[in-house]
């Protein structure tokens, strides 16, 4: 059950125009792979600081495979412009209990 975590730092000022696009992109997701779950979040802002956001992507059965992390970062691409540095990508599994 892979699951990706991606953070970044958004311009300041530039906001409501990531918002737009990763809202689009994640919709676009969502209708391609109807099974995943998508969320955006972000870190409380601080005053003269870019914001810290987060996507996070699951699948309720298999995980996201490669080939769905490749469509997330394609996706993502829009957005490029509007970041204050790159894209951070992490990926976790469920912690397995004995």
């Amino acid at each position: 059950m892979r699951e990706l975590f991606v953070y970044y730092r958004v311009h300041i000022g530039s906001e409501s125009i990531a918002t737009m696009i990763v809202d689009q992109f994640q919709a676009n997701l969502k209708q391609h792979i109807p099974q995943i779950a998508a969320r955006l979040l972000r870190r409380p802002p601080v005053p003269g600081e870019a914001q810290t956001w987060m996507e996070t992507y699951a699948m309720a059965s298999g995980g996201i495979t490669p080939a769905h992390q490749r469509a997330i970062e394609d996706a993502a691409l829009a957005l490029a412009p509007h970041l204050d540095g790159p894209r951070h990508t992490e990926v976790f599994f469920p912690v397995e209990r004995a």
